[in-house]
């Protein structure tokens, strides 16, 4: 009896590893660029404030991605005011970093250059100082617990660059909430 616990016990603990093993854990070193050719070093560069990463390794976890977009920019960038004094309607002043990064590993940097300027070609103006490119033989699998490539990922950093939060897949209202938690404790 006790030889079938142990093998179902280990079956079970791998077949529902939590998808936030990263959180605690200082974000590896990540060279970005942005569209002016700009480099960003992750997390160096984004120090002193919350900073919002979406990645995304393929079209498939790119469309998902943008399902992020405009929620992430309303809720966190967009600045508003309450009207006529109503406490409901006011809203935190953030101060954070917020970046969609389009990963180019392994073929794909072969198409990195065409896809940006695609991916420009169909951003509002406005969103591009919140998108970053990643290009290269990296693909920080291990370091940030990657186990898709076809769905985005998403992650809080701390002030000093420590993942706070990690979460995967589509937008839901819940992951929000979740993230501007995290955001107004501090």
């Amino acid at each position: 009896m006790n030889k079938l616990i142990i093998p179902l016990v280990i079956i079970v603990l791998f077949a529902f590893k939590p998808t936030g093993g990263v959180v605690g854990k200082m974000f590896p070193n990540m060279q970005c660029e942005d569209y002016n050719g700009k480099k960003v070093n992750l997390p160096e560069d984004t120090k002193g404030k919350y900073t919002l990463l979406g990645m995304a390794f393929s079209k498939g976890a790119e469309d998902d991605l943008k399902t992020w977009i405009n929620p992430m920019y309303n809720k966190f960038i967009v600045k508003r005011n309450s009207k006529d004094g109503d406490i409901f309607d006011v809203q935190y002043d953030y101060n954070i970093n917020l970046f969609f990064i389009p990963m180019f590993t392994g073929l794909n940097q072969l198409t990195s250059k065409q896809s940006k300027e695609k991916i420009k070609a169909l951003t509002d103006k406005e969103l591009y100082s919140y998108l970053l490119f990643y290009s290269g033989e990296k693909t920080y699998k291990e370091e940030l617990d990657f186990e898709k490539r076809d769905i985005p990922y998403f992650f809080v950093l701390d002030k000093n660059g420590k993942i706070a939060y990690a979460t995967s897949g589509k937008f839901d209202d819940k992951k929000l909430e979740k993230i501007s938690d995290i955001i107004e404790e501090n």
